[in-house]
């Protein structure tokens, strides 16, 4: 016969067992989730890292640009013409009277014959209507002359019959008609007088038109030789060759760009500053210019009033009086603002993400080097590669200034 057995003891057991498990288990959960978690490793030589630093801080603003001559001469045709020679390459050093392409134009050579003869014929009708006018006044002169005589002649005579008549050796008649013939006389003179009067005036007055007319028949001519003689190109100014836009045989019209002399010696610089920063620039501010193999001090003299491809064109004047050797038109060069001096401020390099007058966070390092941690810092002002901390760091702090977003998610990471 099976005996029953009593089994209640073990169950009990197991339950307990696996109530205590159950207790084990919440609490190294427990245990585990107040536990800080493993900072993860970042390798020291691959991060960008600057020390806090007080003092001095310069605000500068930086661009590219191109020498550029500050004197350029373009050279058009005068007229129209066929291209007969070439005299000279681009690069040639030129004087202001180098001829550097001859033209021709038969309709220009038969100009200045024609205005040279027309010269000719005017200048000799002057000479001829001189002559005709002291001929008339000769004549009139002498009219004049002829007048005066008889009217001095009456006057004198009609004197002497006054005597007679006061000592009446002669009538009153003979005296009356003597006094009206010297007062005829002296009508006849002044109206003779006013004749040559009028004669004079009436000859300056030809004269003079007639020599504005060869005035005018000079002008012409000399403008006719000008043509002529601008059918030799010449080059106008000191300096070098830039460009011959036209080639032998080719025809031109009167205005077209012949050619392009420069003047190497006065250059300036033209930078293209971003626009977000041309905002602090104006005139006046110091600048230098870097050509690679020397710098340049200068001073910002135009500032472009319209942007171009998110840039501002920005004129530099340079301040020497001899350019460094390898300074020439067309030159690649760098070129740094100086804005302002900032005295007595905390400033540290530039971080990858961080912006004037913003607040970012920053990775701190520890003393021992080991850690970094997050830290958040307000900026300020900034340069080119520096800008102002205005609140966060101190003095001698480390931070890590390459781009941390993949540890966005932490606020400690280890440094090895």
């Amino acid at each position: 016969m099976d005996i029953k057995r009593d089994t209640s003891g073990k169950k009990k057991l197991r339950i307990l067992y696996g109530a205590a498990a159950i207790l084990a288990v919440i609490g190294i959960t427990y245990f585990l989730s107040q536990l800080d978690r493993a900072a993860p490793t970042v390798e020291s030589a691959t991060l960008w890292m600057d020390q806090v630093e007080r003092g001095e801080l310069l605000l500068e603003r930086r661009g590219a640009g191109t020498l550029v001559p500050e004197e350029v001469r373009a050279i058009t045709a005068r007229s129209a013409g066929l291209v007969e020679e070439r005299f000279y390459l681009p690069g040639a050093q030129v004087t202001d009277d180098t001829v550097l392409l001859r033209l021709s134009n038969p309709d220009v050579k038969l100009a200045a014959q024609d205005a040279a003869w027309a010269l000719e014929a005017g200048q000799a009708d002057l000479r001829n209507l001189e002559v005709t006018l002291a001929t008339q006044r000769l004549q009139q002169r002498s009219n004049a002359a002829s007048v005066r005589s008889t009217f001095l002649t009456s006057k004198l005579r009609a004197t002497m019959y006054q005597q007679l008549f006061d000592e009446e050796l002669t009538s009153r008649l003979e005296l009356q008609l003597r006094v009206t013939t010297a007062t005829e006389a002296e009508t006849r003179h002044n109206i003779e007088q006013e004749r040559l009067q009028i004669l004079e005036q009436s000859i300056e007055a030809q004269l003079d038109s007639r020599r504005t007319q060869v005035q005018q028949l000079e002008a012409q001519y000399e403008l006719a030789l000008a043509d002529l003689e601008a059918l030799n190109v010449r080059a106008g100014i000191v300096g070098v060759l830039q460009e011959v836009s036209v080639e032998i045989g080719q025809s031109v019209t009167p205005g077209t760009v012949l050619a392009r002399v420069v003047n190497p010696f006065k250059l300036k610089a033209e930078l293209r500053i971003p626009e977000t920063q041309a905002k602090d620039i104006v005139i006046g501010q110091p600048v230098i210019v870097d050509i690679r193999t020397a710098t340049i001090p200068g001073r910002v003299s135009r500032i472009d009033p319209s942007a171009s491809q998110g840039t501002v064109t920005v004129d530099v004047e340079l301040l020497m009086d001899k350019l460094p050797i390898g300074a020439r038109p067309q030159l690649s060069v760098d070129g740094t603002v100086e804005i302002e001096r900032l005295a007595d401020v905390l400033f540290v390099g530039k971080p990858a993400y961080g912006q004037s007058n913003s607040q970012v966070s920053l990775f701190r390092v520890t003393e021992d080097d080991s850690y970094a941690e997050r830290t958040f810092v307000k900026l300020g002002l900034s340069s080119v590669n520096l800008i102002e901390v205005i609140e966060g760091l101190k003095e001698g702090d480390k931070v890590i200034l390459s781009d941390m977003s993949k540890w966005d998610s932490v606020d400690r990471v280890r440094l090895r």
